[in-house]
């Protein structure tokens, strides 16, 4: 189903909104979505702080309810966290004044049927996403809601029950009038296009079964072939005149037309468990399986199969990654979930240099997503403890920022100055002190 009118180009009119708004005297430069303005990891900004402690450069600290793996984000003068009641079955998004912590209001529904997730995630992994005009987070079976941004309910859409063993964690997209939503995996897994003024369904595009063949990866599980499913959120990228909408499915990365669903282009080479969301930047798309799986590298803006023309690399049996990593200046940067650093050139794959980058906590191990700033990437470890190293070719580690050693699964937000991090107890503000 086609919209009635064509979307604006995304690079040329959403990503301007979602990098600057004003709200009163605050101008801050936005973080609408878990993967910044523009989905690939990267800020904008230039003074942003890189340096800080429990004590040093926190503009607040605030506890939380309860444990969540979510990741924050911020549109003027307010930050959105979507936040599970695991006791009640709550489900919820906390609205906070991004420039004190204070709680502005919080929205949700009640989910007390069965559903399953890994023992040491709770639910509401999903980050919400906004467009400064309505708030949109996905809460697996008790479905897809919609906020304007004081809290009023404008939709909400029941989609079917999630099942699988492991939850999910797909975030919504926004692209022009439309959002995307992977809703998988599991059973009825399908990538689906909604209205995001009503919520009502545009397409949708059914997760084809896996192709019967020899596994790869180092998971073998409880079926006779592992387990199978991706948790990833898709990335929205420019190829030329027409954006792609790509999401890495097992064994394939396929791209849409976002408006539409129309399938573009696919590509062959991933192993049957993916973990790492897409990646794109400089024409390439990089796309990593998870638990020692497959990654590679594909140009974008092909049609068809593209496997022989446009794949530009495949490496097999990789690290295990659970978090996203960034582009920049030709190279990739990725971080293992045993906390080693690789830096790899797009274009070949190789690898020049790994590293274990690691503070004085317990646990130097990551499910975090890397974040590019200036320069710099951000990359945080399970004793909350941010790790800053220069997007360079050749490895060089800035500093370790610890806070107070909680445990954080989430990834940072930048938005006007200010990095916000998630850890299971409190969120955190960090911020150059202000001038008196």
């Amino acid at each position: 189903m086609q919209l009635s009118k064509p979307t604006p180009p995304w690079h040329a009119l959403a990503v301007c909104a979602a990098l600057f708004s004003c709200a009163g005297s605050l101008c801050a430069a936005n973080w609408p979505a878990w993967r910044g303005p523009s989905g690939d990891g990267s800020s904008p900004e230039k003074s942003v702080p890189l340096s800080w402690s429990a004590t040093e450069n926190v503009r607040w600290k605030i506890e939380l309810p309860e444990p969540g793996d979510s990741s924050p984000i911020v549109w003027g003068d307010k930050l959105f966290l979507t936040q599970s009641f695991e006791k009640e079955g709550g489900r919820t998004v906390m609205c906070y004044d991004r420039r004190e912590g204070k709680l502005l209001w919080k929205s949700g529904t009640t989910w007390t049927k069965p559903e399953e997730r890994y023992g040491k995630n709770p639910h509401c992994a999903a980050s919400p996403v906004t467009d400064g005009e309505r708030v949109i987070a996905f809460f697996g079976s008790a479905g897809l809601f919609c906020w304007d941004m004081n809290g009023k309910e404008l939709w909400r859409r029941d989609l079917g029950p999630h099942a699988h063993e492991w939850s999910y964690a797909a975030s919504p997209v926004l692209h022009g009038d439309v959002c995307v939503l992977y809703f998988g995996p599991g059973m009825n897994a399908r990538l689906m296009g909604l209205d995001k003024t009503s919520g009502k369904t545009l397409w949708e595009f059914k997760e084809p079964a896996p192709v019967a063949r020899p596994r790869t990866d180092g998971f073998k599980g409880q079926e006779k072939t592992g387990m199978v499913g991706t948790f990833t959120t898709p990335v929205i990228v420019r190829a030329g005149q027409r954006d792609e909408l790509i999401q890495t499915f097992p064994q394939f990365t396929r791209a849409f037309d976002p408006r539409t669903g129309r399938a573009l282009w696919h590509c062959d080479g991933l192993n049957e468990l993916v973990y790492s969301s897409p990646v794109a930047g400089e024409g390439v798309l990089l796309a990593m399986g998870g638990f020692f799986g497959t990654s590679l590298a594909v140009k974008t803006g092909g049609t068809g199969d593209v496997t022989a023309t446009h794949r530009l690399w495949q490496t097999v049996r990789t690290k295990n990654r659970l978090g996203t990593g960034v582009i920049s200046g030709g190279h990739a940067y990725v971080l293992n979930t045993e906390g080693i650093a690789e830096c790899l050139n797009l274009q070949t794959g190789a690898s020049l240099w790994q590293e274990r980058v690691k503070g004085t906590g317990k646990k130097g191990d990551s499910w975090s997503s890397m974040v590019l700033v200036d320069g710099h990437i951000l990359c945080l470890n399970q004793s909350s403890e941010t790790i800053v190293l220069k997007a360079s070719p050749k490895f060089e580690l800035v500093r370790v920022n610890s806070l107070d050693g909680g445990l954080a699964n989430s990834s940072h937000a930048i938005s006007g100055g200010n990095v916000f991090i998630r850890t299971q107890q409190h969120l955190w503000c960090i911020g150059a002190p202000q001038a008196k």
